[in-house]
């Protein structure tokens, strides 16, 4: 892996670790030393993390990581609708038994473990079989081209949740039955039950991070 590669992988764990925050100003120098990576590489990066969004010049200031507003929240979720119902609706004609009960049983075992009660580990655990389903469906589409868009939309979808609507325990029994839902109607493989599901599943999880 190129160290542009290595240094973009750094920054976005990093984000997502919540080691850098949204809004915050950081030098390129910062940047070397919290990720690891030569200065060199930092400098070839934050074009790249211009062009993605996740990180801004403000003249006279410096750079400073995307902050969480309205707009973003917005765009984000449209975007991530039109790549996910387009996924949904091909998942639902074309995935595997193998590969549907698989994505039933991880979520099925979060909600056997919530009748034992909802612990913050339970919840960090929920929220990761969150984003594999969502991303299990982009990725059966086998589209290189859609798949690198939806990782980089991923990214503030998942900062968008660390600030505002990540899977809390009094939420966590509801957001699964939600995916189950939208599992079920996976199963039936009629492509438009799939995406109202997962439609409403997505207008949800907006509403929540707009409401906040």
């Amino acid at each position: 892996m190129k160290l542009r590669e290595q240094a973009y992988d750094s920054f976005t764990r990093n984000l997502l670790s919540r080691r850098l925050r949204p809004g915050q100003f950081v030098t390129q120098r910062e940047l070397s030393a919290l990720t690891g990576m030569p200065l060199g590489a930092i400098r070839e990066l934050v074009p790249r993390l211009e062009a993605d969004g996740l990180l801004h010049t403000v003249p006279q200031r410096g750079m400073q990581i995307t902050h969480i507003d309205v707009e973003l929240i917005r765009n984000a979720f449209q975007l991530r609708a039109i790549l996910e119902l387009e996924a949904a609706g091909l998942f639902a004609v074309n995935a595997t038994e193998n590969e549907r009960s698989t994505l039933r049983k991880n979520h099925q075992a979060i909600l056997d473990d919530a009748q034992q009660g909802v612990t913050d580990a339970l919840a960090a655990r929920a929220q990761e079989v969150d984003w594999a389903f969502h991303d299990t469906l982009i990725d059966h589409m086998n589209n290189r081209i859609i798949s690198d868009i939806y990782r980089t939309n991923s990214i503030k979808i998942r900062l968008i949740r660390q600030e505002l609507i990540r899977i809390q325990p009094d939420i966590l029994v509801s957001v699964i039955e939600d995916h189950m839902k939208i599992l079920d109607a996976l199963d039936t493989r009629d492509p438009a039950r799939a995406r109202a599901e997962l439609a409403r599943h997505l207008e949800n999880s907006r509403n929540r991070a707009l409401s906040i």
